[in-house]
């Protein structure tokens, strides 16, 4: 054999194996969509270590971890969904003070939104008492904890019996904004992260819902038990908390825990 050629198989049984433990596996909940590819290319840039995310909503993401899909890392929309896989075995706390709660890595925010072409008055909380609203989006709320947020809310202002035949229930929270966006809902109850995306900010306008009307969306993230990559999946998390990306966090609409 030719000194070229073993030095190509070198490569090839050697250096791409390498290369392929350097990519992380990242379960991300939907209201990351529209903030999260930026940070993780400034965490390759940072670290060497490419990570590639797919959003669902939070209880999707942990039923396929429950049922084996190879996630490194896991950023739920709510504490419930990691802290049921560290129960189950199935993920630990990270690094976490108390090892049976994820850390709180960001806190979301409910608003309403609509469209600037809407007949309708604008957000606000009269908008949800009027009658001219004929279809309102939320995230399932078995399923997303922004949905689970949006019905405590009408709950809050006893609103929800006179609302719910007119809920319109999307996967997740990402859904529930292209929902209203695309005027198949008239207003919708998501994340001010999906409200603060270019798109939805040219397109609309929203109202914060006082955050007295439903629980605090505390989003936690745990390491997967599975993971052949602890190392680097502790690096991605302890990116996510350093002061620069929590800025980031902020300006796309969740607020920082540091």
């Amino acid at each position: 054999m030719s000194k070229q050629f073993l030095t190509a198989l070198f490569a090839f049984l050697f250096l791409a194996p390498l290369s392929a433990q350097a990519s992380l596996r990242v379960a991300a909940a939907a209201d990351l969509e529209p903030l999260f590819p930026p940070i993780l290319v400034q965490f390759e840039k940072n670290t060497g270590i490419h990570a590639e995310a797919t959003y669902q909503s939070s209880a999707t993401l942990t039923t396929q971890i429950e049922n084996g899909a190879p996630f490194d890392v896991f950023l739920s929309a709510d504490l419930s969904f990691p802290k049921r896989l560290i129960n189950d075995g199935l993920a630990d706390a990270a690094g976490s003070a108390d090892s049976s709660t994820p850390i709180t890595y960001a806190r979301g925010t409910l608003v309403l939104w609509s469209r600037k072409d809407s007949q309708l008055p604008s957000p606000s909380l009269d908008l949800l008492r009027s009658l001219a609203l004929k279809r309102l989006a939320i995230a399932n709320p078995d399923r997303a904890p922004y949905g689970r947020a949006a019905v405590a809310a009408l709950h809050s202002l006893n609103l929800y019996d006179a609302l719910k035949p007119r809920l319109i229930t999307a996967e997740n929270i990402a859904q529930a904004a292209q929902f209203v966006d695309s005027a198949n809902a008239d207003a919708g109850l998501i994340s001010l992260t999906s409200a603060l995306t270019s798109r939805l900010s040219a397109d609309g306008s929203y109202f914060v819902i006082p955050r007295d009307l439903y629980p605090p969306i505390e989003q936690g993230a745990v390491i997967v038990s599975s993971t052949r990559q602890p190392a680097a999946a502790h690096k991605l998390l302890d990116f996510l908390l350093s002061p620069a990306v929590q800025a980031e966090l902020a300006k796309s609409g969740l607020t920082p825990v540091k």
